[in-house]
């Protein structure tokens, strides 16, 4: 049913984003790479897909903080892909510190790229998405679309907002034969989460399993770490038949952070 839709992913050169695109590669969907390598090195990742895989890749590095700049990625991805059928918003920043203290330049940052860069390719992607009368639209949100956390003001303004855009476009597009789904991840292997666990393991002279254990059980029962690639079967399966009456959720994948 997959093979042959049009998947574009930002931010999708490293964690999540990366791991999602081999998931939705290896069914045949094409794919729209996005992230901020130079030129020369997301063609050459966009040649590695299409030989591993068999499938058509297009690479865009676009500022996600320059609306003009999403509409005229979103164009160019219709223009040479023909239609964008799946779209994951996965691209983010973060900052921590405290609200008193928060930089203007990072809040501004934080707020373009983590929310008003998922309602531009939102709202450019849905007239291809209309007019074939299916869709797929999921953002990766976070934990931190649920809860709050000290420090991270921006973070969580964005995705909270996240929260509420998904459920308006599923409102909106109900009929359509378009789903708007976001998901809420906890802790998740990635390299910059590994560096911050080696930043405590050396602060407080434990070994780096035990800064893993006592990070992450801080905030969530489960005490590991999801696997970027789990996230992009949760998407595989947004993105299929069987889930077509899910629309408008936040889904949280976060070892019960937020059953508590």
């Amino acid at each position: 049913m997959l093979k042959g839709k049009v998947a574009l992913i930002t931010g999708s050169t490293s964690g999540i984003g990366l791991a999602t695109a081999h998931v939705l590669a290896e069914q045949g969907i094409d794919l729209i790479l996005h992230g901020l390598l130079d030129e020369a090195a997301g063609e050459k990742l966009a040649q590695d897909f299409a030989a591993q895989y068999e499938i058509k890749v297009l690479f865009d590095n676009a500022d996600l903080r320059d609306p003009s700049a999403i509409h005229t990625f979103i164009e160019k991805s219709v223009a040479v892909m023909g239609s964008v059928d799946i779209l994951i918003n996965n691209a983010g920043i973060q900052h921590t510190e405290c609200a008193a203290t928060f930089p203007l330049n990072k809040w501004n940052d934080i707020i373009a790229i983590n929310l008003s860069a998922s309602f531009h390719t939102i709202q450019k992607s849905l007239p291809s998405m209309q007019k074939n009368g299916w869709g797929r639209i999921i953002n990766i949100a976070s934990v931190h679309g649920l809860v709050g956390s000290v420090n991270k003001s921006a973070y969580c303004s964005a995705k909270h907002g996240i929260v509420g855009l998904t459920k308006v476009v599923a409102l909106e597009c109900a009929e359509q034969g378009i789903t708007c789904n976001a998901i809420c991840p906890g802790w998740v292997d990635t390299p910059l989460i590994k560096q911050q666990i080696t930043d405590i393991s050396e602060k407080n002279d434990l070994s780096f399993e035990q800064a893993q254990y006592n990070l992450v059980t801080a905030k969530q029962p489960l005490p590991e770490m999801m696997k970027p690639e789990q996230i992009g079967e949760f998407i595989l399966f947004l993105c299929s038949d069987q889930a077509r009456a899910i629309t408008g959720s936040a889904l949280p994948m976060d070892g019960a952070w937020t059953a508590q």
